[in-house]
């Protein structure tokens, strides 16, 4: 079944709460099988579908494109050709992003949760992340992404972004501190990961901002990527790759395995 909506319109299937408490979770999600989800329909939307601070999004498994946006590649964009908006607060869940899009999902100001997404063909990213302040921190609980030519998450803002759990397949980085955005130490870490077939990295970061990588109980398949690059952030040119490997807090790992 195909829909094609405004974001005015409820979303077919999807199942939208409010907050009534803080999360009880206390262990991290479980390492993840390298298995794909299956889709229990389609829905298009005509613009990006906002979902509010202290909102829970639940997409019930379909997967959500645009019906007005087509991949462009790696050309540059925007929050204007995005499937999702997450604000602070809010929670996406149990949505598979489809390939009709370029910008994925955005966290304009941080302090979103992201539990089990599926990109089934990164575009541009898959989440982009901006805003926030050093105490800011976004969750990627669980899900994955795919056919990812360069990056999969995009940390642009300030704060901290925690993933676990996730499947990441053909892709160029899994996640990168972005390395033109200006002096600003970003923070991340990852657990019980699964990457198959990488190109560069599982996490690029920047020396020269102070950011901080801390990596546990990573499986790699396929090429040996590097499991935390860095490079020199710069704003009048593109990042310079400076080494990769453990490196003081800058890239802390423990319980990497290779297949």
């Amino acid at each position: 079944m195909v829909n094609v909506i405004s974001v005015f319109t409820v979303v077919v299937g999807a199942v939208v709460s409010v907050a009534s408490g803080a999360s009880m979770r206390s262990e991290a999600a479980p390492m993840p099988t390298g298995s794909w989800p299956a889709s229990k329909g389609t829905v298009y939307l005509k613009e990006p579908y906002t979902v509010k601070k202290g909102q829970t999004f639940d997409g019930g498994m379909k997967t959500y494109a645009r019906s007005n946006v087509k991949c462009g590649g790696q050309k540059e964009s925007g929050w204007q050709t995005a499937v999702f908006m997450v604000e602070p607060g809010a929670t996406l869940k149990n949505v598979i992003i489809g390939k009709d899009q370029m910008e994925g999902v955005h966290c304009e100001q941080n302090g979103c949760t992201i539990q089990n997404v599926w990109w089934e063909d990164v575009c541009e990213d898959a989440l982009s992340i901006k805003g926030g302040s050093a105490s800011s921190v976004t969750k990627v609980i669980g899900g994955g992404a795919r056919s990812a030519d360069d990056k999969v998450i995009q940390h642009n803002g300030l704060g901290t972004v925690s993933i676990e759990g996730f499947y990441a397949q053909d892709f160029g980085k899994l996640y990168r501190s972005c390395g033109t955005c200006g002096d600003k130490s970003r923070k991340v870490s990852l657990t019980n990961v699964l990457a198959v077939n990488g190109k560069v990295s599982l996490v690029t970061v920047n020396k020269n901002w102070g950011d901080q990588a801390t990596l546990q109980n990573i499986k790699i398949k396929g090429k040996k990527v590097d499991v935390c690059q860095w490079s020199q952030g710069s704003t009048s040119g593109e990042p310079k790759k400076l080494g990769a490997g453990p490196s003081g807090s800058l890239c802390q790992y423990s319980t990497i395995s290779y297949a």
